[in-house]
């Protein structure tokens, strides 16, 4: 994919940490008829073995059915971002109905156009972040508890990354209420661009300043067995399920 005189190349990574089954779901897909159009999501089950997982699969169903039929001409791009959080919502709360299960998921996703325009949405604490070079432009903030806290002013960014009830969410997929919607649009990727998305059990054991030390020096392949495999030892046994997918910008040869 060539495009704005950066090409593109990304890769995604996923891990059960320490518990006993994968709940977390991850893909990248590239549009089937239009060049430079991919969409990457991600989704972080909740609700048992079974419950979770079934969230996180039916949000990956709902994505790739909607991205098939998306045509980037003529179709708005944060439309059929809220009509996948709204699609895959619904399912999930069906499933809790027939199931007797209490399934819940997170879901963050970011669109590219052709054009090199891009649009994310994200619901609950699963994060996407943005970084041009190793500086971070944006990131997602989370539909969380402690995040509430940061926002009021009782507690810092930094001692939020260790709260006792960090995980948990104010808003998801799958609950009685709907889920938060949280969009954002970047009107022009360049070259030296970094988007990376993941759950809490990769960016819970980094500062964004170390994400973006990595996110720079190595190749999106690199980058995600590194980090995965960093949070591992930080977790020392305790670590929670982890995805991440990362979409580089990289400068076109002169």
């Amino acid at each position: 994919m060539t495009n704005k005189a950066y090409r593109l190349t990304a890769a995604s990574g996923i891990h059960k940490g320490d518990r006993d089954y994968q709940q977390d779901q991850v893909m990248v897909l590239s549009h089937p008829r239009a060049k430079g159009c991919l969409l990457a999501v991600l989704a972080d089950g909740m609700g048992g073995r079974s419950g979770g997982r079934k969230a996180s699969d039916q949000v990956m169903m709902t994505a790739r059915q909607l991205f098939e039929r998306y045509d980037p001409v003529s179709d708005d791009a944060d439309a059929i971002l809220k009509q996948l959080l709204n699609e895959a919502h619904t399912v999930i709360k069906l499933i809790a109905i027939s199931a007797e299960q209490e399934p819940h998921s997170t879901l963050v996703a970011f669109l590219l156009n052709p054009g090199g325009d891009c649009h994310w949405i994200h619901a609950g604490d699963s994060r996407i972040y943005h970084y041009q070079g190793k500086q971070l432009v944006k990131r997602t903030l989370d539909h969380s508890y402690v995040q509430l806290l940061v926002n009021r002013g009782e507690i810092t960014p930094e001692q939020a990354q260790n709260h006792p009830k960090s995980n948990i969410l104010v808003g998801c997929l799958g609950s009685e209420n709907d889920p938060p919607v949280s969009l954002h649009h970047i009107a022009q990727m360049r070259a030296g661009d970094v988007l990376m998305a993941c759950s809490d059990g990769v960016w819970h054991y980094f500062t964004e300043d170390e994400l973006g030390t990595v996110l720079e020096a190595l190749a999106p392949r690199e980058a995600s067995e590194f980090l995965i495999e960093k949070a591992r030892e930080r977790a020392r046994g305790t670590g929670d399920n982890l995805s991440l997918v990362i979409v580089k910008f990289e400068p076109m040869p002169s």
